[in-house]
């Protein structure tokens, strides 16, 4: 019996049914949303607390055998498949509130509940979390890859959102990180190093997050632009001005047709700004008549406002369904979505210069983005089984990443590094990206926690 072996059954000794061996089950996590070939665990596990995650750890260790964290399976970067086979552990079960503290407006959480699930339980209190990717992910996955999403330019990433952990180390020990103090100067930032490490350095089991109050008023609005120059424009000098925009987000025109064609919407072929505002009553108001003076000024026209919860529901739904609606309305391709960031000052050009090397290209492309802070995504269509059209766009993708570095920017400002970016990582870091791998190496100098993902010779 294999070492590997022998770590499957004693992990079996330790969760019973709840370690999966089937292939159907191996085949679902094995699977991602990105563009890579399938690469199945030799085993899920099923942990329902921390204790049993570091039980699982210790035995994994012990054996050589790789680890693998799985939230929600909405990474776009490869991040949760395992090219090394190993032990896949999913946090489904883990999905619970620990502890609401309204006064201090912080909740903690197990990794598994998701933030709809979340702010579903919230509803009471008064207070939500913010942080909004579109796809209804799992909050120890959304702090591993250090999430953003639309609402990002008002209350900030999953970065800003954690403010502390609590995380079973490769070596099976459990450390917890951060307080519930709104600020420390107490030593290492180690809740910082864990958002974002992508499962490298250890699996969380618990999260503290900041929460936010209910603003009084919502109001979203759309608007059509006659350039994207001027939609992208709009936005720079919107932010720039201080309008506390709580999204503030781009589509072109292609994406604009897309919607039209698969979700009946009416909208002109045009690019396209989609927004939110909260605050009073009085501080809403003031924010969108500033808002449609500067977009008049760059060429903005047809203005649609929602007041009502389902018709603002219904308009970021939309947005968020994105990528399953684009795929609709172009059937028979085989996607390829990305996404790069760059300064407020160079946003124009980025999506200008990505826009017409995707039109020469022949290649749909539709470009959407979280603009109010520059980063932006495109969904690359060449048709399926052509490789000459795959090839093309994945030279597109990585001339984005490109563009976003000579422009001062990040080859991801939101889908991470994964399997899929690696390749990106020495040029954006130089020899930062050796620090990053001598921290790995320092805490997990077996390599076992998500191979090859991320970090240098990981």
């Amino acid at each position: 019996m294999s070492t590997h072996e022998a770590a499957l059954d004693a992990l079996a000794d330790l969760l019973g049914k709840r370690l999966n061996r089937s292939q159907s089950d191996r085949d679902l996590h094995g699977r991602s949303e990105g563009h890579f070939q399938d690469m199945p665990p030799d085993a899920v596990a099923y942990p329902e607390s921390t204790e049993e995650v570091a039980q699982i750890v210790r035995i994994c260790r012990a054996s050589g055998t790789p680890l693998i964290g799985w939230g929600a399976g909405t990474s776009l970067e490869g991040h949760a498949l395992a090219p090394r086979g190993g032990v896949t552990v999913d946090f489904s079960r883990m999905n619970k509130v620990l502890d609401v503290a309204p006064e201090d407006m912080v909740v903690s959480v197990q990794p598994g509940i998701t933030r709809e699930e979340l702010n579903t339980e919230l509803r009471a209190t008064g207070l939500f979390f913010p942080v909004d990717p579109g796809a209804n992910a799992s909050l120890g996955g959304m702090a591993s890859t250090r999430a953003s999403g639309t609402t990002a330019v008002r209350y900030g990433t999953m970065k800003a959102n954690v403010l502390g952990l609590a995380v079973v180390l490769p070596d099976g020990r459990i450390i917890r990180t951060g307080t519930r103090a709104p600020k420390s100067s107490t030593g290492y930032d180690l809740t910082a190093l864990f958002v974002g490490s992508e499962g490298t350095l250890g699996l969380i089991t618990e999260l503290t997050l900041k929460l936010h109050g209910q603003p009084e008023a919502v109001r979203s609005a759309v608007c059509a632009f006659e350039t994207m120059d001027g939609a992208v424009d709009a936005v720079i000098t919107t932010i720039q001005s201080g309008i506390p925009m709580a999204r503030i987000e781009f589509v072109d025109a292609v994406a604009a047709e897309s919607f039209n064609r698969a979700a009946g919407t009416d909208w002109p072929d045009a690019p396209h700004l989609m927004l939110e505002f909260h605050g009073t009553e009085a501080g809403v108001a003031e924010q969108l008549e500033r808002f449609q003076e500067i977009a008049t000024e760059f060429g903005a026209k047809g203005f649609r406002w929602a007041e009502k919860p389902e018709e603002r529901n219904a308009l970021w739904a939309m947005r968020h369904n994105a990528y399953p609606v684009m795929m609709r309305a172009n059937p028979g391709c085989d996607p390829i979505t990305t996404d790069i960031c760059v300064p407020i000052s160079k946003l124009a050009q980025a999506v200008e210069e990505t826009a017409a090397e995707i039109e020469a290209s022949g290649i749909p492309g539709p470009i959407v983005g979280h603009v109010g802070d520059g980063n932006f995504h495109v969904l690359l269509l060449p048709k399926l089984g052509d490789a000459g059209q795959k090839e093309i766009a994945m030279r597109l993708a990585a001339n984005m990443a490109e563009r976003a570095l000579r422009l001062g920017g990040t080859v991801s400002g939101e889908h991470g590094i994964g399997m899929g970016k690696t390749k990106y990582m020495r040029a954006e870091h130089g020899d930062a990206w050796d620090v990053m791998g001598a921290i790995k190496a320092a805490i997990d100098p077996e390599g076992l926690m998500n191979p090859g993902k991320l970090l240098p010779g990981n």
